[in-house]
């Protein structure tokens, strides 16, 4: 019995040292690593390979055997030939859909070898279609990969491209310091409040100028989520000045806002705003009052936008309700109504954008509005309901660029009354914010808006409202940042009644102790020009303040 069990050991370890010989070959030379392996230590080639034993003739060359990491460190792998093909080093396979982004870094070159700027081919022999051989350019355009957390690259941009593009404005800045803010759970809190003295040679904006000085305040607090998805920003800002002689010309506004971006997929989210913003209107205004208190003007405000994104084509669709609301005036003992002055306007907008590279982009956009008065004016007894046609073409910088940033549009409008005794507004149309970094020292922001303005002046529809302007920021030194603007303005209801222009020069100076507490100046003159001479007036300002944020 002892005999016939040693005889069925032998037999057993017989078989298994011949299982062993053509087993363990086979994984020594499959162990080998012949991928680029990530910070995490397994092979980016593993991600998108299929297992070693559903590999066919289709996938690799004849011979060569698929790299996958190693799983026994103990294990010494046979040196490979240097003939054998190879991913090489930088390379990385292609990405199915689903796939996450490639978290690899670039490969360290070794003293002696030379970067020529340009993807490498294959090796002979490796099947390319499953190796991604575009240029990283490429690689980002597709696919789109989310910005980091910037307090300052404001993350829900995309409500109004031109107004409401605040990175353009960072980069012009020139800024030194970027405010640190303060952390409260997931979410930053950046409080910040402007105190300043002022004087105003013409307080009225009226011919017969009479001046005055005022202390101004001007408190803001943003309320930003930090989150790697989705994001959430609520935002205060508030303006009070106090005249010294003319108690009419006292500002007291604010501005509630809230956003909140939906990230539904990768290249799909939904953004959208509520806001109530309540200010004393303008003496400059087309319809403000020249004498006694001024127009307390109350809008809210709803938007929303859905963004998707295929490869280079981006599509947007956007909409938005605005109400308009303008309070009593009183002069004299004798209170005006404005109530002919409210009115609701709604919009609905589809863009197309193509993007060359992630700061070149090219796009087309088609708006259609409605401007609805509940009552008629009272200047003539006509409403002044309308609807309207915007078509506009242009370039997109982008928003993440150092160099350029933001974008430039020209096209057509048009604001039809429904009463057809009112006149058709139309015209060319320019719309621009972008900002031209030419050195670390020196920016240059460009703003131009075009739109038909509401007014109830008699038997006028509507005056078509241009504005650009453009700005020069220089670093003197690190610290200490000057500026100088010129702005030009037209209103043109085109039937000669409402012809205005406005040219505004600006001069202005920062200097930054640290991140917290900013001195500035700054210094404004604007002549006001029109058609009849009647209103025309100058008027020059000067502020000089503290900024204090965290």
């Amino acid at each position: 019995m002892g005999g016939r069990r040693f005889a069925w050991f032998l037999c057993g370890l017989a078989i298994a040292l011949v299982f062993g010989a053509l087993v363990v070959p086979a994984r020594a030379q499959q162990s080998q690593n012949t991928g680029v392996t990530n910070p995490s230590g397994v092979s980016i080639l593993s991600r998108t390979r299929p297992d070693a034993q559903d590999i066919d003739d289709n996938f690799a060359a004849p011979g060569i055997p698929p790299p996958v990491p190693p799983d026994d460190p103990s294990e010494t792998p046979e040196d490979q030939d240097s003939l054998d093909p190879s991913v090489r080093a930088g390379q990385r396979p292609v990405v199915q859909d689903g796939d996450p982004n490639s978290a690899q870094e670039p490969p360290q070159l070794r003293d002696g070898i030379v970067d020529v700027g340009e993807p490498l081919p294959p090796e002979d022999g490796t099947d390319p279609l499953v190796i991604d051989t575009r240029p990283q350019e490429d690689i980002d355009v597709f696919e789109n990969p989310p910005a980091g957390f910037d307090p300052l690259l404001f993350q829900i941009e995309d409500l109004d491209p031109i107004s409401d593009n605040r990175a353009t404005l960072r980069l012009a800045r020139l800024e030194p310091f970027d405010p640190i803010g303060i952390k409260i759970g997931s979410f930053v809190l950046f409080p910040e409040v402007e105190l300043d003295a002022a004087w105003n040679s013409n307080v009225f904006r009226a011919p017969s100028a009479q001046s005055d000085s005022a202390f101004e305040l001007r408190p803001s607090a943003r309320f930003v989520s930090n989150w790697s998805r989705h994001a959430l920003e609520f935002r205060g800002t508030g303006g009070l000045s106090y005249f010294n002689e003319f108690n009419s010309e006292n500002d007291k506004s604010y501005l509630l806002e809230s956003r909140g971006r939906l990230d539904v997929t990768r290249r799909t989210n939904l953004q959208a705003l509520i806001s109530r913003e309540q200010a004393l209107e303008s003496r400059s205004a087309l319809d403000a009052s020249t004498a006694g208190s001024r127009t307390n003007q109350i809008t809210e405000r709803v938007e929303g936008a859905l963004n998707h994104r295929f490869n280079r084509l981006s599509l947007q669709f956007r909409g938005s309700v605005t109400d308009f609301g303008f309070g009593e005036t009183e002069n004299i003992g004798v209170t005006t109504s404005n109530a002919d002055r409210d009115y609701t306007a709604t919009e609905e907008t589809a863009r197309a954008t193509w993007e060359f590279k992630p700061t070149f982009s090219v796009f087309t956009e088609v708006a259609v509005n409605q401007r609805n008065y509940d009552t008629a004016a009272a200047s003539d007894g006509f409403n002044r309901s309308s609807d309207g046609e915007r078509y506009r073409a242009g370039v997109s910088f982008g928003n993440t660029g150092q160099i350029l940033r933001g974008e430039v549009s020209l096209g057509y409008g048009v604001q039809t009354p429904d009463d057809k005794r009112l006149q058709e507004i139309d015209g060319l149309i320019l719309d621009a914010n972008a900002t031209w970094r030419i050195s670390d020292f020196t920016s240059v922001l460009f703003n131009a808006r075009s739109d038909v303005s509401e007014t109830t002046t008699v038997n006028v529809g509507g005056s078509f409202n241009r504005s650009a302007g453009v700005e020069v920021r220089h670093a003197l030194r690190r610290y200490l940042i000057a500026s100088a603007g010129l702005t030009y303005s037209t209103q043109d209801s085109q039937d000669g009644v409402i012809d205005e222009s406005e040219i505004r020069a600006t001069l202005g100076a920062e200097y930054f102790i640290n991140s917290d507490v900013i001195l500035f100046s700054r210094y404004a003159h604007t002549n006001f020009t029109s058609a009849d001479g009647l209103t025309d007036y100058d008027a020059d300002e000067v502020r000089v303040g503290l900024r204090l944020r965290r």
